[in-house]
């Protein structure tokens, strides 16, 4: 199962194919994730307080993939599930427009050939975002096994983000874990902390 950047969801309709800026391609934060978990995937020493220089080089696909299998040994099993899925809800996408009521002939052709076009993208979508969970799982794993009271980052949008589905992930634990978002200032540069109520 390859792992490659697409782009924002896709809407597609019998006029074209746009898309929504608004929902990101998971692609894109996974490189963040990874760092985050070599971050705090580690043993710990008692009232240390650890600190981890992200490298600035960016994974390429191929080093994104072994991470992902490395610490996420379900994801070939996940993601192709979730392929799966995706070919067949486009099959049913596909389906309802050769049916739709509503569309000529001409429109119903042209909106199952940009769902056709499509595909692929949609697919690699779905696959990215399993890649992004299982490592956001593996992370949330971590901070709730090492009783993290909470993990710094640069108030970076992307860092943001995934500090953020940690916290949903901890959220939806059968015993949930509260945590907080918080965002500062230290020495004129802005941080995100993400505080983690241990029990």
């Amino acid at each position: 199962m390859k792992i490659s950047f697409v782009g924002p969801k896709p809407l597609i309709s019998h006029t074209g194919v746009g898309f929504d800026n608004n929902k990101e391609d998971k692609y894109v934060y996974i490189n963040i994730a990874i760092q985050m978990y070599k971050a705090i995937h580690h043993n710990y020493m008692d009232d240390k307080i650890y600190t981890y220089y992200t490298q600035s080089d960016r994974l390429s696909d191929k080093e994104l993939e072994e991470n992902i299998i490395k610490y996420c040994p379900e994801f070939i099993e996940e993601a192709t599930k979730r392929y799966e899925q995706a070919q067949e809800e486009i099959d049913d996408l596909l389906e309802r427009a050769r049916h739709n009521i509503t569309l000529d002939d001409e429109s119903k052709n042209v909106l199952m050939n940009n769902i056709s076009l499509m595909r692929d993208y949609i697919i690699q979508r779905a696959v990215n975002k399993v890649a992004y969970y299982c490592i956001i799982d593996k992370l949330a794993q971590e901070v709730k096994k090492d009783h993290l009271d909470y993990v710094i980052v640069p108030m970076f949008q992307k860092f943001a983000h995934v500090l953020h589905s940690i916290q949903g992930i901890l959220e939806k634990q059968k015993f949930p874990i509260d945590s907080e978002l918080e965002i500062f200032e230290e020495h004129g540069k802005l941080l995100a902390k993400l505080n983690v109520s241990n029990f």
